[in-house]
């Protein structure tokens, strides 16, 4: 791929062809991915190491934060993140190679549907990927996780495991819920953005 095309894919990227697609881009670039970044880090980054069970020994916390922890939510959201940008990267790398400029995609209808449906499946991304946050890890992180040790052989199959710095989890999962919605509602007022551009209610860039 030449540099050209490189520099319309970056720029295509950066700078969407709807003012909304721009707002979207700097705060799902800039806003959600420092969040999940600086402070997911600080509050979920010493986890494993403070996650703790009765009897408190090494075997037992790493058995019980694995059952506890199916996926970390650093991971879990960082593929959200890069899958969720899956579509709108297809869609520039496909202008850059068909040397489509910003300004074009609306004027034309084919490249207005192709650009729609990239939004489309962003938006179905990101509600596949709040249902299964909710089906992870619910909506309040409990200071207390009851643990089932049957596997291990252990006297007692239920033991008592503490979450360390709950609250602060609880905080964080309701923060990333709520930047799945504001992202979701995002994308469809750009959808209406490019719907108000194509019947002349709004002035085409």
């Amino acid at each position: 791929m030449s540099p050209n095309y490189i520099r319309s894919f970056s720029e295509g990227c950066l700078r969407p062809p709807t003012v909304i697609g721009q707002f979207h881009t700097l705060f799902f670039g800039s806003i959600r991915m420092f969040f999940l970044g600086v402070l997911g880090f600080a509050v979920y980054g010493n986890e494993a190491l403070h996650f703790s069970c009765d009897p408190d020994k090494r075997e037992v916390n790493l058995f019980c934060y694995n059952q506890f922890r199916p996926i970390t939510p650093q991971v879990f959201w960082a593929l959200q993140l890069v899958i969720v940008l899956v579509p709108g990267a297809f869609f520039h790398l496909y202008a850059a190679c068909k040397s489509i400029k910003q300004e074009d995609i609306l004027q034309k209808s084919s490249y207005t549907g192709f650009y729609i449906f990239s939004v489309f499946l962003r938006i179905v991304l990101e509600v596949v990927a709040f249902w299964l946050q909710i089906q992870l890890f619910g909506f309040k992180v409990n200071a207390i996780y009851m643990c089932d040790v049957g596997a291990l052989e252990k006297k007692f199959n239920i033991t008592r495991c503490m979450v360390p710095e709950h609250f602060e989890k609880t905080i964080f999962l309701i923060a990333m819920y709520t930047f799945t919605v504001i992202t979701v509602i995002l994308c469809i007022a750009e959808i209406f953005e490019i719907s108000c551009r194509r019947l002349g209610f709004l002035k085409t860039q």
